[in-house]
């Protein structure tokens, strides 16, 4: 037996992790993280596999943002908003299309959240919207509809001059004149609302900066100049909601452009009701945060507590039930929210995950029994240039993956499982960008930009390259049509089970060398497993020079390839002399077991991998484990 020093690697659990832990030998990481993993899914258990390919589903009207409608498990939907328009998928089905208000630059800022067959979508600079889903299968968008009774609008209102501006009215009903003794009034002021001497008047008209005419709704009771007046706090002229959801049958807006750092809850079992009344237990509940720094709400989370995260802080608010008397708002953390774009928080195994102010660290909020409290601890630390200006974040529980989707147009993925304390990091690439991704019941859709063209795709396990169609033909030709979206593009062709290389599309077709029946193809893509460079024991009186590669053994399990580099350049393993040959002439066969290699020549940089990993056969990998002997001088 030998006895040069073996590396061992039975898992992946810590992921891939930043260079600046290289040298930490000392760390239980260090054996169970690697260098690079693309285009790879850790499993919880410590395997990594190939990720899925992606299946084309639509071509896209343009820029597009994803939203997932889940009625419930039986009925679950994709919407997809691009410029002015929103698409409804059932599957892989556009059922329905919708005309929206939201142009490409408003897509970013979107935030919304369900309440059974209605979705309620925000954004700071147009009036909020909800998407309803009809008995007859239809779909309408509409506005959102305050509570109104005897022509009293139950919508949140505030004084935006700190009671400073007298306002008088020239009658109490009908058709009036309002006058300001500040010039305070624009054109967007029309079609506010304003409460004045216990009546209501909308705003019709401006006649300058001091006077506008108005209709009132509710009599006013006396016309005489006072400060004691309000305005609509959602309008043209203060922006509209920025966050948005539901908690102890209240809805709760989180901000608006005005008043960013400003909470509304609506009254006890009555969303649209948010009339404040005497302070009854069921009225609704309106307050600001007030600290020593700037608070912009980013987004409001119904947790076991109400969770409120802004730019420069995270806060709780409690009370069981929450009530105008009964309410309590405690700053947990100082860690703030990324705010360039609207990214709602993820529940995570009962954790909250956010990302924090500086676009660079992934935090866990947690609630600890112990202290009482929440902590946030950086789920990053390890992997701290991971994520890099971050556009979205979506939680897939069907396989423990957290996406975080990067500007750049890659996709940084962390494996959870905090029972077992995996938190491993991967990253996904494509030829092209991923711009937006949406979880639909367990499946994962992304719209990813190609060239000048949007497309919607999905992950599906039956393939193994990207933007990818399938083909078949009752009887066997060479020529396949369907690949015309992907004009003098290279694909990976998988025909009759069987990997026959790559094809390029010509007029809209692939031609093979060899006629088949069912065709798969797509865009390649590489997975990469680099792991990290080799440790010398801390027993030896001095690091190593150089060091050899005697033997490796990977243990693969169900794999379609396997191309590795061990310091001569790659090669790819034939699986085909592992069985006999009635079993290699199968093309669905895929090895599971132990592949043995021997390597020459001297590593003398020791700083890089031992070997490494990199295929873009569309079939297949699975990699459990990793035992390599070394040798030094």
């Amino acid at each position: 037996m030998s006895n040069n020093p073996k590396n061992i690697k039975t898992n992946f659990t810590a992921g891939q992790i930043s260079s600046q832990l290289y040298g930490r030998g000392d760390l239980g990481i260090y054996d169970n993280g690697a260098r690079r993993l693309e285009n790879i899914i850790i499993h919880p258990t410590g395997g990594i596999s190939r990720r899925k390919g992606l299946r084309k589903i639509d071509k896209l009207l343009g820029k597009t943002r994803l939203v997932s409608f889940e009625f419930n498990t039986e009925q679950v939907y994709l919407i997809c908003f691009s410029a002015l328009k929103a698409r409804v998928y059932s599957g892989v089905t556009m059922i329905a299309e919708l005309d929206t208000p939201w142009d490409e630059t408003h897509l970013a800022k979107l935030n919304w959240t369900q309440s059974a067959d209605t979705l309620l979508l925000v954004h700071p600079d147009i009036p909020p919207k909800q998407i309803s889903r009809n008995l007859d299968g239809s779909w309408r968008l509409e506005d959102w509809a305050f509570y109104t009774k005897d022509n009293k609008l139950y919508c949140p209102y505030f004084n935006f001059y700190q009671h400073t501006v007298k306002l008088s009215a020239s009658g109490t009903s009908g058709n009036i004149n309002l006058a300001a003794d500040t010039d305070i009034f624009n054109e967007d002021y029309i079609g506010s609302r304003i409460r004045i001497g216990k009546g209501e008047a909308e705003i019709t008209g401006v006649t300058d900066a001091k006077n506008v005419t108005a209709v009132v709704k509710v009599n006013i009771s006396d016309r005489s100049a006072t400060i004691d007046w309000e305005e609509s706090v959602f309008s043209k002229r203060r922006g509209y909601p920025i966050s948005v959801t539901f908690h102890q049958d209240r809805m709760v807006i989180g901000g608006s452009k005005g008043l960013p750092n400003h909470l509304w809850l609506s009254k006890s079992s009555d969303l649209f009701n948010f009339d404040i009344g005497t302070g009854l237990d069921d009225e609704s509940i309106d307050f600001s945060i007030l600290s020593d720094q700037v608070n912009a709400i980013t987004n409001v989370v119904s947790t076991r507590h109400l969770l409120v995260f802004t730019t420069g802080a995270e806060w709780m608010v409690t009370g069981e039930p929450l009530t105008p008397t009964s309410i309590k708002l405690n700053r947990q953390t100082n860690v703030g929210s990324y705010n360039r774009y609207s990214m709602m928080p993820q529940n995570v195994d009962g954790a909250t995950l956010f990302i924090s102010q500086n676009g660079t660290q992934l935090r866990e909020f947690l609630y600890t029994d112990v202290e009482q409290a929440y902590q946030a601890k950086d789920l990053t630390l390890l992997a701290n240039d991971i994520i890099k200006q971050p556009s979205e974040i979506v939680y897939n529980q069907a396989d423990s993956i957290l996406y975080v989707l990067l500007e750049d147009g890659t996709v940084s993925c962390l494996t959870t499982y905090r029972k077992e304390e995996v938190n491993a990091w991967s990253r996904f690439s494509t030829l092209g960008s991923f711009i937006s991704m949406a979880v639909v019941g367990d499946e994962l859709y992304v719209c990813v930009k190609r060239g000048e063209d949007y497309y919607l795709e999905l992950f599906d396990e039956s393939f193994f390259s990207d933007c990818s169609s399938r083909c078949h033909s009752e009887s066997a030709v060479k020529t396949f049509a369907g690949w015309d979206y992907l004009e003098g593009k290279e694909l990976s062709v998988v025909a009759d089970g069987y990997t026959v290389g790559k094809f390029i599309v010509n007029d809209g077709t692939i031609t093979l060398h060899e006629a088949a029946c069912d065709v798969k193809a797509g865009l390649p893509y590489e997975h990469i497993v680099e792991p990290l460079p080799y440790m010398a024991e801390s027993t030896l009186p001095y690091p190593p020079k150089s060091l050899r590669v005697v033997q490796i053994l990977f243990r693969l399990l169900n794999s379609k390839s396997l191309r590795v580099d061990c310091g001569r350049g790659y090669s790819e393993i034939p699986f085909r002399n592992m069985y006999n040959d009635e079993v290699s002439d199968s093309p669905d066969i895929s090895y599971t077991g132990d592949v043995e290699m021997h390597a020459l020549g001297w590593i003398r940089d020791i700083e890089q991998p031992m070997w490494k990993i990199r295929s873009d056969v569309p079939g297949a990998f699975t990699l459990l484990a990793a035992v390599t002997e070394v040798k030094t001088k």
